[in-house]
Parts: C-alpha cells; sequence; structure tokens
C-alpha cells in the first residue's frame, strides 16, 4: 500500500447506528462534526486512518462514560458484517470443524493476512498461539493518552470472530494498550475459562 494509510469503512459505519441508540442523531451529527469527518456512505471504500482515529477519539473524549459501551457494541457489529460479508461460508465451515487450537490458528492467519484493513499503518503480529495473543504495535486508534486499555472496538471484532467460529464463549482481554505508554496493543484471545486474571496478565505480557 502506498500513500495515507487507510482503515476499513465499518470502523465508522458501525459506530452511527450505535451512537444514534445512545444520543440520538443529531447528537451524533455534532459528534461528527466535531471529529471532523462526514458520514460516510453505506458503500463507502477504505477510510484514511486519520479520520477513523478523529472518530474513535471523539467518542471517548465527548461520551467518556459510554465509550467502552458504544465501542464494544461497533465492534460486535463489525465482526458480524465480516462474518456475513467477508469470509466465506466454506472457510467458515472449515474453522468450525476443526479442533479449536487448529480452528484458532487457522483464523489468526486469515486475519493476519488481512490486518491493513483494521490496522492501518499500525504494525500487526501473532505473537504466541498458546496462549493465542495478538499485537498491534503503533496502533492509530490508541494514540489519545488514558489510564487504561481502550481498545474496545478492535478486542470487540475479535471477540465476536473467536466467538462464532472457535470458542462459543470467547474471551478477549487487552493486557497492555499504546494509549498508556505500552510499547503496544496486545490482545489475549481465548476460551471465557481460560481468561487471565488482571493480577496475572501484566506479569506474562509486559
Amino acid at each position: 500500500m502506498s500513500g495515507t494509510a487507510k482503515i476499513g469503512p465499518n470502523a465508522v459505519l458501525q459506530h452511527l447506528p450505535v451512537l444514534d441508540a445512545e444520543i440520538g442523531e443529531a447528537l451524533r451529527n455534532a459528534l461528527l462534526y466535531r471529529a471532523e469527518i462526514e458520514e460516510p456512505p453505506a458503500d463507502a471504500g477504505m477510510l484514511p486512518e486519520d479520520q477513523v482515529a478523529r472518530l474513535h477519539n471523539a467518542v471517548r473524549l465527548y461520551l467518556p462514560d459510554r465509550a467502552a459501551r458504544i465501542q464494544r457494541a461497533a465492534g460486535l457489529a463489525t465482526g458480524e458484517y465480516i462474518l456475513a460479508h467477508r469470509i466465506p461460508a466454506l472457510a467458515q465451515r472449515l474453522i468450525r470443524a476443526l479442533p479449536a487450537p487448529l480452528g484458532a490458528r487457522l483464523l489468526a492467519a486469515a486475519i493476519a493476512k488481512h490486518a491493513w484493513t483494521f490496522a492501518g499503518s499500525g504494525k500487526f503480529r501473532v505473537v504466541s498461539h498458546a496462549p493465542l495473543v495478538f499485537e498491534i504495535a503503533k496502533n492509530p486508534l490508541a494514540q489519545m493518552g488514558a489510564h487504561a486499555p481502550i481498545c474496545h472496538w478492535h478486542a470487540a471484532v475479535f471477540e465476536r470472530l473467536f466467538s462464532e467460529l472457535v470458542w462459543p464463549s470467547t474471551h478477549v482481554q487487552e493486557v497492555s494498550c499504546s494509549a498508556t505508554g505500552a510499547p503496544a496493543c496486545r490482545f489475549r484471545i481465548g476460551p471465557a475459562k481460560a481468561a487471565l486474571s488482571p493480577e496475572t496478565s501484566d506479569a506474562i505480557f509486559l
């Protein structure tokens, strides 16, 4: 890819109905105005990552008490869109048919192949498979300073995909975040029963 880094339009589009339900269309339009971004058409192509980042940051800045809920809902909806329109039915059946560790590897490889659509100029990699850990270094959507991880949209996208195709009850924990000063955003993904406690996550991954 050359020129301005871009991110898929669902990083914006899936926020809109959630915002409409949370604050109403008029205030949602005001939020877009504050973020200096126009509402993309339903068939929009890839969007400049700085526009996407401005919307995500505006949600966090102007709706701090609701941002996590809003961005999680938008992320789950994005994952649903990917399942409906981007992963072929045959591939989905294959992943489901495999033992969970193999299915997780196959899905992780597919996500890595298309990481530019959600990481933009950030650098995505699969850190490990057991446990499964994703990393986005220089995440363009996590450049706003924060005291705790803020990548609820990314985490929810991963949760929806793995819940549907690998582990029916998937837990995604962002164990480090660029917004807090960490070198990269890292997401630990696995069945809910294997979720890490906050006390152990830092010792293992940071």
